[in-house]
């Protein structure tokens, strides 16, 4: 019985990895953006409205992802779609702490 449970619970894990592995550039790439915005806002290079809607464009980054590896596989297209979005919210970081728009 115990070898039964073991080797379900390993064939539940050896599954789950390839979504994880898929997945984890671009969640990791998130978290610095998030990290550049917080940063922006303490130092006073982003407005709070401007840093609103930076955040806003990162949950529907969360969002794609999560519906890319909802069925358990990220298609080449759904990355792709997911690093574009990344890309267009690095721009927008960096174009909106280097406006001249800073909150004093």
């Amino acid at each position: 019985m115990n070898k039964i449970i073991i080797s379900a619970l390993a064939l539940v894990m050896a599954s789950s990895v390839p979504v994880f592995a898929q997945t984890y550039r671009s969640e990791a790439r998130e978290y610095r953006q998030e990290q550049r915005i917080h940063r922006a806002l303490r130092q006073g290079e982003l407005t709070p409205r401007e840093a609103q809607r930076l955040i806003q464009q990162q949950r529907k980054i969360d969002r794609a992802q999560a519906l890319a590896g909802r069925d358990g596989y990220v298609t080449r297209q759904e990355r792709r779609k997911i690093e574009r979005m990344q890309d267009r919210a690095s721009r927008n970081i960096y174009r909106k702490s280097h406006n001249g728009r800073g909150y004093y």
